[in-house]
């Protein structure tokens, strides 16, 4: 089920029964709440049984009311407009809680996960497609650090093909032992594959959801 809260921004898909855990996701930095991609993803995690709570950064949110392409700030400082988005939802949403986020939402996501005065409920944190470098350039500094400082565990969905980061670019890196990734096949960004490919875009997005909320269920587990 879809729906805006009347309380809220929120952009809510909940599943038919109770909800394993609540995703609090965020939007990646060109493409809004309501995307193509957010929401196959809010419905494949509904899915799975999860409850998803979108939400928008302000400056995506002024675009709605015609405020013009505006371009995102840097990461650092939406981590507010997160932290303020999570202390909502903990109103309006009881059980465990996931924050997480497409690209640019999931950096910012795990930048917040850094904070020593994150609440307990909130027990990891899922990224999905992180951006580990600027688009196709490897050779530009990497943004480790948010991951490196996570104080919960952390679940990155990657695309095989992910231009901010491949399976072969990451083949060599050393992650901490919090962060796991697990690959798409084939997929880029969006985790959509090449058409001559075995796997498809709703399949990725798929199995996105079912390892997200096995995630939760072992962290849940602990």
């Amino acid at each position: 089920m879809n729906g805006l809260s009347s309380m809220t921004d929120f952009l809510w898909t909940r599943p038919d029964a109770d909800p394993v855990a609540t995703v609090l996701l965020a939007h990646g930095a060109g493409a809004p709440m309501d995307s193509t991609f957010m929401e196959k993803l809010a419905g494949a995690l509904a899915k799975e049984g999860m409850a998803v709570a979108r939400f928008e950064f302000g400056y995506m949110a002024q675009r709605r009311k015609g405020g013009g392409k505006r371009p995102p700030p840097k990461a650092e400082k939406l981590i507010g407009e997160f932290q303020t988005a999570l202390q909502t939802l903990m109103k309006e949403a009881d059980g465990p809680i996931l924050i997480g986020g497409k690209s640019m939402g999931g950096r910012v996501s795990a930048m917040l996960a850094g904070g020593a005065s994150l609440p307990g409920r909130v027990k990891g944190v899922a990224c999905y497609g992180y951006p580990f470098h600027p688009t196709g350039k490897a050779d530009a500094p990497w943004r480790m650090e948010p991951l490196e400082g996570a104080q919960r565990p952390v679940l990155i969905q990657q695309g095989e093909r992910d231009p901010f980061g491949s399976q072969e670019e990451l083949g060599s890196l050393t992650l901490p032992s919090h962060v796991t990734i697990s690959y798409l096949g084939d997929g880029n960004h969006d985790f959509g594959p090449r058409g001559n490919h075995p796997a498809t875009l709703d399949g990725n997005i798929h199995i996105a959801a079912r390892n997200t909320v096995e995630f939760a269920n072992r962290l849940l587990s602990v």
